[in-house]
């Protein structure tokens, strides 16, 4: 039986961050507490006909009192499927490259949709909870966003010297689509955290300055931006803030 069968809330999950933001000129300002933030990861396709009570899962998360301040979801549209019949317009090659990354990495055996991964790990489970959040102790993430970019520090509980990469990534919520061909044909697909932009950059000192991925228009109702730091070597994520964010901080694909 599978997760997706579930309409069970989210519970258990343990106090991970304390989330502030503010909206003056459009600037946002994020800060993560010290605790690790449930981060989820969806890969997902409009051309795969098992995704959607997977995407429906994700979506009951835009209501959930945790949201942000101790979960983070994000749906990864992927790109292999669109041959089958249907070209997912959400989907993305690099979308694709992460989940395969992830199989290198040896965080899943076979790349499939959709596939689930919490806090860089493969999640598979009988029921639609989550476990509980974790109690580890690793750093405040902050952030702030202006239209002139993003700029980010880590503070670490434990000092390193290694490499660490921020990810940014900026996500469209309220989208619905009809799909006219392929395993989906006949349905409209309602969308909630869509990944539809993805930059990242590294840094040697825990502080970055990155540009907002630009994002083509895909008639979204409201916008969230996510980061989150990892090892240079590994996609598995340290700490992870996010929130929501005005329409006029988005940069559009030209």
């Amino acid at each position: 039986m599978s997760i997706f069968n579930y309409s069970r809330s989210l519970t258990g999950l343990l106090l991970a961050t304390s989330l502030t933001s503010s909206a003056l000129a459009d600037t946002v300002k994020l800060t993560s507490g010290t605790q690790q933030v449930s981060l989820i990861e969806l890969f997902t396709s409009e051309g795969c006909s098992s995704c959607p009570p997977a995407e429906a899962w994700l979506n009951r998360f835009v209501d959930d009192e945790k949201l942000w301040k101790q979960v983070i979801p994000m749906a990864f549209h992927v790109d292999y499927w669109d041959y089958i019949g249907w070209k997912d317009r959400f989907a993305q090659k690099q979308f694709s490259e992460r989940q395969y990354r992830y199989q290198k990495e040896g965080g899943v055996r076979t790349v499939y949709t959709p596939g689930v991964f919490l806090n860089g790990k493969e999640w598979r489970s009988k029921s639609s909870q989550l476990p509980a959040g974790s109690a580890q102790t690793v750093g405040t993430l902050s952030v702030e966003v202006t239209d002139q970019g993003l700029t980010a520090r880590f503070d670490p509980v434990e000092q390193s010297d290694k490499t660490l990469r921020l990810y940014v990534a900026v996500l469209a919520f309220g989208i619905n689509t009809e799909v006219a061909a392929g395993e989906n044909r006949g349905r409209q697909l309602a969308h909630e955290f869509v990944v539809v932009g993805l930059n990242h950059a590294n840094s040697s000192d825990l502080s970055w300055q990155v540009a907002l991925p630009k994002v083509r228009s895909v008639g979204a109702k409201r916008h969230a931006i996510v980061a989150w730091v990892s090892q240079d070597n590994t996609l598995r994520p340290l700490q992870a803030v996010g929130g929501w964010i005005a329409d006029s901080s988005i940069k559009e694909a030209g």
